[in-house]
Formats: C-alpha cells, sequence, structure tokens
C-alpha cells in the first residue's frame, strides 16, 4: 500500500470536523451480535457499539451511539467505517498506531483517552462475543455430548 503523504494539523482538524459533523454509522443496530459501551469520565465521553457478526467472523455491521467531544465522537466515525468487514482476529490484533497515523500524533499526545475510546469499546465488544461464545459452547457441550453418546 502506497503511503500516504504526511497531513498537515489542519488536515487532521479537517478531517476529525467531517466526521464529527457527518458521522458514519452513527445509529443504534437492531438485532446486533453483541453491543458494549465504553466511556472516558474525565471528559464526558461515552460510545456504544454495536457490532453483527457473521458465521465466517467477519463484522457484517458496525454502528455507534455516543456523546462528547469532537475527537472521541470522530474516531467512533472513522473506525466503525474502517472496521466494516474486517475479521474479528484482525481487529483484535489491531494497535492504536492506526489513530496515531488518522489523527495525527498531536491528538494521541493530548487525547489519548478520547482518541481510542471506540477502538478500545469495539475490541471489549469482541472480547465480549468470544466470552459469551465460550459460554455457550460450555453449556451446550455437555448435551450435545450426551446425545451423541446415545444409543
Amino acid at each position: 500500500m502506497p503511503e500516504r503523504p504526511p497531513m498537515s494539523r489542519e488536515d487532521f482538524m479537517a478531517f476529525s470536523l467531517d466526521h464529527r459533523e457527518k458521522p458514519r454509522n452513527n445509529h443504534p443496530m437492531d438485532a446486533p451480535t453483541v453491543e458494549a459501551t465504553g466511556g472516558n469520565p474525565g471528559c464526558g465521553d461515552i460510545v456504544t457499539v454495536y457490532l453483527r457478526v457473521g458465521d465466517d467472523e467477519q463484522i457484517e455491521d458496525i454502528s455507534y451511539v455516543g456523546e462528547g467531544c469532537t475527537i472521541s465522537q470522530a474516531g467512533a466515525s472513522f473506525m466503525t467505517s474502517r472496521l466494516k468487514g474486517k475479521p474479528l482476529a484482525e481487529v483484535e490484533e489491531m494497535g492504536y498506531e492506526i489513530i496515531t497515523d488518522t489523527f495525527g500524533p498531536q491528538v494521541m499526545a493530548t487525547r489519548p483517552r478520547c482518541a481510542t475510546l471506540a477502538l478500545g469499546t469495539i475490541k471489549s465488544a469482541i472480547k465480549k462475543y468470544r466470552d459469551d461464545a465460550t459460554m455457550r459452547t460450555l453449556a451446550d457441550g455437555p448435551s450435545a455430548a450426551r446425545t451423541m453418546s446415545s444409543p
């Protein structure tokens, strides 16, 4: 993938404002596979993310609702746009440098909790999805094993 030219501070600000003023995927989702809420008490930011996960463990659909500062809400808009269609494993491995690359090092240096709120909440939703799947497997396991071994 070719390197994009460096963005100026003004470019980062324009990008953030665009996502804040024209948010992408900003709505609650009917019948999500999983949802999670995260917050930043110091700033009053809150984001609830909704994921619909396919049988292939890819994000079929993703949305959010929230309130708070421009950085947290722009981050939620950007991350939901960026992660739609991605495999869960890829998102789990993703580092926070995507935030630095997108919003600039100054934002990460001065507002890291605001900038990373959405990605952290999405990762929490994926963990919840995995934990719920494990619990379902454990709950179904013994009865499924008895059914299979019955004459």
